[in-house]
């Protein structure tokens, strides 16, 4: 992890259940980072889809392909030494790696918000659980496709706790 001498030029890639609480974080992190002076950019999974990955779909390839664009889009905003904020379900240990591959292992740290799917499924207003459930919705990560907890997250963080809590602890992590 870089440290606050160097803290631009990053990739804070978290991932999580849908529901988990990602963008959140994502959101009140960058809010964190500008009032600091640190140039931050989010890319969150649900806007990225409705723009440069509207071609792919929920297998496990397209979401490889998905997520693989946006590691080199991240890649790209750190080079020009700004702080990417990514959001993305990113549901196997094999894509999660090929990220940090991508973006480079000392530009990457991977944030795992844990928060468990019963959670997930009470904060979920587009009722995909429940259709996920009912057949509606195929490839549902968790449910009807696999979602494996990393094995190699960075820092972790407690899906129950409050959002200033875990902001709290991402910046004392993160060293910001």
């Amino acid at each position: 992890m870089k440290t606050a001498e160097d803290k631009t030029g990053t990739t804070i890639w978290f991932t999580g259940l849908s529901g988990s609480g990602k963008t959140t974080m994502a959101n009140h992190l960058q809010r964190v980072l500008l009032s600091r002076d640190v140039p931050s950019v989010i890319l969150d999974g649900d806007e990225v889809r409705k723009t440069i990955n509207n071609d792919l779909g929920f297998t496990i390839s397209d979401r490889e392909e998905n997520n693989r664009r946006i590691a080199e889009i991240a890649k790209i905003i750190n080079n020009s030494g700004v702080t990417s904020l990514c959001a993305f379900i990113t549901p196997t240990n094999k894509i999660r790696e090929n990220i940090r591959r991508i973006v480079g292992a000392d530009n990457f740290v991977l944030v795992f918000v844990d928060t468990p799917i019963a959670i997930c499924e009470k904060r979920d207003p587009k009722l995909l659980y429940k259709k996920a459930k009912d057949g509606k919705v195929k490839n549902f990560s968790g449910i009807t496709s696999i979602f494996e907890k990393p094995t190699n997250a960075d820092i972790i963080l407690d899906g129950l706790k409050s959002v200033d809590e875990n902001i709290d602890k991402l910046l004392f992590e993160l060293k910001y």
